[in-house]
Parts: structure tokens; C-alpha cells; sequence
């Protein structure tokens, strides 16, 4: 029989383990951090002059992924990333939305945002959005997210915060006018929304960077670090990726300051290859953005879980950014909502241990000039390129993984796996709905800015 002294303590102990069950949600937080344009080659643990010590210690806590592959353009891996399914199904493979485009991702397409909100999570996104700003139906706190601070466009002056002329830096849909470099300005966001976040229930947060895309701009004393660059596009890259690193570190001690590490789910990917008329470094990969070559579609990825999965191992198993949503459900123990099929896998089992297996045809494409299309099956790749102006179709065959960079052309030799993959990517482009498939380089000659994006029309 329990003493009046040890009852009291076992009754303060269950109190304190009630309490500590009350204020540490029972499934993960998750936070997903996405850098914008980040090249192979532009981290510390890859390589880089660049210092990223950050980024590198976060790599040394997380499973690294090297065959992590996404689309070679913004718009189209994020709206992948976001549905988990194939931007050709609703016509966002191509190209990026616009300045003046009046679309975005469908609204019968469900968001990762939503399968949190679903699950009871907080959600928030702070950062770049670039998936439709010409109407407030398709805007973030539309599509799931509870509170959402940055820009709608994919690309703003950092420090002005405007777009042609107009201010695109908003919170909730009401435009923000502030001083700071935008950098910065998202992850204080991130970080006053963790601290003043629900104890009560678990967070999705959202924190997609636009740096370092171009404009390339960075803070003074962010230069005086890459002094020693003499190319000026390369010097600015890599303060505006030094910059980056440094708040991601910010947002992650911010974590730890809040008890919240063990119980959060890390992500850190790019939204593409680096490109490299803008500074950035692939490595040995070939080509970079806007191509579907391993620089345009192959980038650096983290995920960080402390107990659940095993810190600074590698992970070869081959995976796209659609992926994602099932995955981070799977590890959240709730299931993907929405009426459409995915296209992406749920990819935990092999992420916390599993035999890696070997993946269904996996495609990409851009249209940056040429029309580029490519598809992945186990080690080999087929890319097809047509000329826009000749309609001229150039075809090429690699294995990957003896040939990463994509030197050695087998084509002529493996003439019916080109056939084969060449029906397959026919198929796929077919997915595509029938409306227009870009919306054009340059704005119609009607196009007037408006002078606050934030102000569109329900």
C-alpha cells in the first residue's frame, strides 16, 4: 500500500504527464521550408564556397535525400507540391502563373494545407505564393491556410517589396507597407506565429523563401562576406543564400527556444535547379532551371524528425516534390483529403528504414523556349525536346544513375526503350486539359498593373 506521501507524488506526476499531454499535441508539427531556385551545388554540405552553417547542421540532423527530383520552374513544383498531383492534369506543367495571368490551381484541387486543417492543425504560410493571385478564391487563405504573409508573384524587389510598380507584400489579404529586406521579414513572420501559436493543437507551417530567385539583391552587409567573388551575379547569389541560411537558423532556434524539436517535423527543399545565367552552381549536373536535364529538376532536400528518423544518414531512394503531401500525412498519421486521385507516393515506410523500391514512370516538362518533356524509369531517362519555331524534335536517352550528368546519349542503342518512353510521354501530355498552355512571356499590351495586388476580385 502507497504511503499518503507517495500518493500525493504519483497524483502530481500524473498531473504534471496530463498537463504535458495538454500542451504537446499528439501528432507532429510540421514545418516545410522551401528555398527558390537554390542550386545542387549551393550548400555547404554539398560542397559550396557559399556558407550555409545552418543549413549544413540541420543536414547533419536529418535524412539526406540524392535523388530527390521536382519540376524546373516555380509555379509547377509548387503546385505539385501542394496537390500532390501532376501539374499537366490542370495545366501548370509548363510555365509559371503570370503577372498577368487570371488563373491558378483549379479550386476542386485540394491543398496539403487543407489535410492539416482537416486533421485539426494550425496552418500558416509565410513566403512566396506564385499559384494564382488574379482572383481572392485562389489566394492562400482561400486555399487552407489560416493566416498567410508575403507576395503573390514570383518575383519582387526585396527591399521595396513591389512588383512593376505595384505593392505585393500583404498579411490576410490586406497589404502591408514595411521597411526590411523580404528575407528576413518572412521568417520573423514564421517565427511571431510559432511563439503565439494554439499549445493545444499541432501546426502546419508553410515557409516558402523567394530567395535567392532573382531580382538579385541582398543586404550591404551580406555582399561584404562574398567580397571575393569576382562575379558579380555569383557574389550577390551567394549573399542572398547566405541570407537565407541565416534565417532558417533563426526559425529553428525558435523551435528549440519553444520546446518544440523533438515533436517537428522538418522539411527543407528547392522548388527547382539553380539557374545559371542568375549565379547559381548544379555541380556536375547538367543544365539547371527551366531545362528538365538533372540541374533543372535535381535539388538539395532534408527532413529532420528527431526519434523518428535517423539523423545525418542518406537516403537514395528516388522521389518528387509530389510526394510530399502523402508522406508528411503519413508521418502526421492522418490521411490526404480531396476527390482526385494522387499521382504522388507515400514514401515513409522508406524514408524511416525502409528498402528503397523501385518507382513507377515518373515525368517533367517545361516550356522556356523550347518544349521540353522527360520521363524517368528505374535508372534510364528520356528527354524530348521540340523546337517551338521549326517544330525540329531532338531525342535523347541517359542512364542516370551510371551517367548523372547526362553526358552519354543512348538512343541509337536502346531504340525500342525510346519508342516505349516516347509512347508513355505521349500519353501524359495528353493529361493536359484543353485551354491555353502558356499565357506568354511578355503581358499582353492591354495588361495594366494594378497598383495593390493584394486587391483582386472575389
Amino acid at each position: 500500500m502507497l504511503t499518503r506521501r507517495e500518493l500525493m507524488l504519483t497524483s502530481g506526476s500524473a498531473a504534471l504527464s496530463q498537463a504535458a499531454a495538454q500542451t504537446q499535441p499528439a501528432h507532429p508539427n510540421v514545418l516545410l521550408i522551401l528555398a527558390d531556385d537554390l542550386g545542387w551545388g549551393d550548400v555547404g554540405y554539398q560542397g559550396s564556397e557559399i556558407k550555409t552553417p545552418h543549413i549544413d547542421h540541420l543536414a547533419t540532423e536529418s535524412v539526406q535525400f540524392t535523388q530527390c527530383h521536382v519540376y524546373p520552374l516555380c509555379s509547377p513544383t509548387r503546385s505539385g507540391l501542394m496537390t500532390g498531383r501532376s501539374p499537366m492534369r490542370f495545366g501548370l506543367i509548363y510555365s509559371v502563373v503570370r503577372p498577368w495571368a487570371t488563373y491558378g490551381i483549379p479550386l476542386d484541387e485540394h491543398l496539403m494545407p487543407q489535410t492539416f486543417r482537416a486533421a485539426g492543425y494550425q496552418t500558416a504560410a509565410c513566403g512566396k505564393w506564385h499559384l494564382g493571385h488574379g482572383n481572392r478564391r485562389l489566394m492562400p487563405n482561400a486555399r487552407g491556410f489560416d493566416h498567410f504573409y508575403g507576395h503573390m508573384n514570383g518575383a519582387i524587389d526585396y527591399f521595396t517589396h513591389l512588383r512593376d510598380g505595384g505593392i505585393d507584400w500583404q498579411r490576410n489579404g490586406v497589404s502591408v507597407r514595411e521597411e526590411g529586406y523580404s528575407t528576413d521579414l518572412v521568417a520573423g513572420e514564421a517565427i511571431r506565429w510559432i511563439k503565439g501559436r494554439d499549445r493545444n493543437r499541432p501546426f502546419f507551417c508553410y515557409l516558402p523563401f523567394n530567395a535567392p530567385h532573382v531580382p538579385l539583391m541582398a543586404p550591404p552587409d551580406s555582399l561584404e562576406k562574398y567580397s571575393s567573388i569576382a562575379n558579380v551575379k555569383r557574389r550577390t547569389y551567394a549573399a542572398m543564400v547566405d541570407r537565407l541560411d541565416a534565417n532558417i537558423g533563426k526559425v529553428l532556434a525558435a523551435l528549440d527556444a519553444e520546446g518544440l524539436r523533438d515533436n517537428t517535423l522538418v522539411v527543407f527543399l528547392s522548388d527547382n535547379g539553380g539557374p545559371l545565367g542568375g549565379g547559381a552552381n548544379n555541380g556536375t549536373l547538367r543544365a539547371g532551371k527551366a531545362t528538365v536535364y538533372q540541374g533543372g529538376l535535381r535539388v538539395p532536400a532534408l527532413m529532420r524528425w528527431p526519434g523518428h528518423l535517423q539523423a545525418g544518414s542518406k537516403s537514395d531512394q528516388v522521389m518528387t516534390n509530389l510526394d510530399f503531401l502523402p508522406t508528411l500525412a503519413a508521418a502526421a498519421g492522418i490521411k490526404p483529403g480531396g476527390e482526385h486521385p494522387l499521382d504522388g507516393k507515400d514514401l515513409w515506410p522508406q524514408i524511416t528504414g525502409g528498402k528503397t523500391i523501385v518507382r513507377e514512370d515518373l515525368f517533367f516538362a517545361t516550356e522556356e523556349g523550347d518544349r521540353e518533356l522527360a520521363v524517368r524509369r528505374g535508372s534510364w531517362k528520356l528527354v524530348r525536346r521540340t523546337n517551338t519555331k521549326n517544330l525540329a524534335v531532338t531525342t535523347e536517352l541517359f542512364d542516370v544513375d551510371a551517367d548523372p550528368s547526362e553526358r552519354s546519349n543512348l538512343a541509337e542503342k536502346q531504340a525500342n526503350l525510346v519508342r516505349d518512353l516516347n509512347g508513355a510521354l505521349d500519353q501524359w501530355a495528353a493529361l493536359h486539359p484543353k485551354c491555353d498552355i502558356l499565357t506568354g512571356l511578355t503581358p499582353h499590351p492591354g495588361f495594366v498593373t494594378p497598383k495593390d495586388w493584394a486587391m483582386a476580385p472575389e
